[in-house]
């Protein structure tokens, strides 16, 4: 399913994503915070942000200063090859990455991603990973979020815009309650790959420990 659904949208979904990444932040936002609860020690949130019926995260993380752009790419390359997502575009230059990806979340019960029994079936989530770099930071952007959810009719598909939509609206509380559910699922595993993504940017996970 992963494959045939990355093979369908890719080219649209680098086109729109190149003209977003220019400036994401103008405009009027609605702003929810995700909180990140691992016991890392980055304290801020991303944000969900909903500008003129556009919804994406978008975070800025600052690292060690003597951190050049040219070493935040090199490492945002590797960490991205190894979570197997597809670079679409790359100019270390201008310090600009554009990836996409399509993952299977929520597929095995009991994992973090599991939500009781509000959303627990495995859905399949599509959506591209921007990355602008300057010296001692970093702004990630997570942009043309789609959701494809099975159903008896093969896979229903609703954007994140769609869902916050559905969050906002007058549906019944079932409705809103398995809206909430499904964008937690995916913020859960979002935060876990952009924290994961600073730690490697910042070299602190163990494996780059300089005791032994």
């Amino acid at each position: 399913m992963k494959t045939k659904l990355f093979t369908l949208s890719i080219l649209g979904l680098l086109n729109f994503a190149i003209a977003e990444a220019q400036d994401v932040s103008d405009g009027k936002t609605h702003t929810n915070q995700v909180t990140h609860v691992t016991g890392l020690t980055v304290n801020d949130s991303i944000k969900l942000q909903v500008d003129n019926g556009n919804s994406y995260y978008q975070k800025v993380f600052k690292v060690d200063s003597s951190i050049k752009v040219s070493t935040i790419y090199n490492r945002v390359l590797e960490y991205m090859a190894a979570k197997n997502f597809q670079q679409n575009y790359g100019y270390a230059q201008e310090g600009k990455m554009i990836f996409s990806s399509t993952q299977d979340l929520n597929t095995i019960s009991g994992t973090a991603f599991q939500n009781d029994d509000i959303l627990p079936q495995p859905y399949t989530v599509q959506f591209a990973f921007i990355v602008d770099i300057k010296n001692g930071r970093y702004r990630c952007t997570i942009s043309h979020v789609v959701f494809f959810l099975p159903s008896d009719n093969g896979n229903k598909r609703i954007t994140l815009f769609e869902l916050y939509q559905k969050e906002t609206s007058n549906e019944p509380k079932r409705i809103i309650r398995s809206a909430r559910s499904l964008r937690d699922s995916f913020e859960k595993y979002l935060i876990e790959l952009s924290y994961g993504l600073y730690t490697e940017v910042e070299h602190k996970a163990e494996i780059y420990s300089t005791k032994f």
